[in-house]
């Protein structure tokens, strides 16, 4: 009985999850969980004493590891789809007049300042071809061949940052692509003027990143580690 009910449970909890997978749910998902532990372990041992007395122990103890499955199903689940979820790989590459203007701590201080972590960095002067490789989306444009021929000018920074949202909030340090409409505080908003000359490129979205790092990084050059600040940046302990 108990581990149908535990079953139940896990299924329960992976259904609230799949359904609810939101910044909010994410957010405020431990704390509902341990709520909902503290409200069962205050009444189910009086339920299951109620039971008990009226013979059926094995239904009460079925009821209360039942009932205690669900919110630690729901606290497990929550941490680890919540964290794969989250935790994301981006390409970064600091363009030709980016490194020539000696902005490559700046930039790289940016990112670490806000908690991501490098897991991989060369520098590279790409061909014309490869450079077209990296635009090929843009091939219809009338720019296309003046941006390839601009990214395989000089030495490009290619990296790879990891974090939780590093995609998305990866192009808001970055700014818009046109710098006269960054925000002051972002990275084209504060080093760049025009768009022939923004410094720095962003993957912007999770298929583009999985495939702008495939195309610049071979898999042994991306890193695997944990840093020991970490902890003081998700507060994982």
């Amino acid at each position: 009985m108990s581990s149908l009910i535990g079953r139940s449970a896990s299924r329960a909890a992976r259904s609230l999850l799949s359904a609810s997978k939101n910044s909010r749910f994410y957010s405020e998902g431990r704390a509902v969980a341990a709520a909902a532990a503290g409200t069962f372990s205050g009444k189910v041992p009086f339920l299951a004493s109620n039971f008990g007395r009226a013979g059926s122990s094995n239904v009460s103890q079925g009821w209360l590891s039942g009932a205690l499955a669900l919110p630690a199903a729901v606290y497990m689940l929550q941490e680890q789809e919540a964290h794969a979820a989250e935790m994301e790989r981006t390409f970064i590459a600091i363009k030709p007049d980016g490194v020539q203007r000696g902005l490559i701590s700046e930039i790289i201080s940016r990112f670490e300042r806000k908690g991501y972590k490098l897991v991989a960095v060369k520098i590279v002067i790409p061909s014309k071809d490869f450079a077209q490789k990296h635009y090929h989306d843009l091939s219809e444009r009338p720019f296309f061949n003046g941006l390839c021929e601009f990214l395989s000018s000089g030495p490009v920074l290619a990296m790879v940052w990891e974090g939780e949202g590093v995609i998305k909030y990866g192009r808001k340090l970055i700014g818009a692509t046109d710098p006269q409409k960054s925000e002051p505080g972002t990275i084209r908003g504060d080093l760049a003027v025009v768009v022939g000359r923004n410094i720095i490129h962003g993957s912007d979205g999770p298929e583009t990143a999985q495939d702008e790092i495939k195309l610049w990084f071979k898999p042994e050059e991306l890193v695997n580690y944990t840093s020991n600040a970490e902890k003081w940046v998700y507060g994982v302990n």
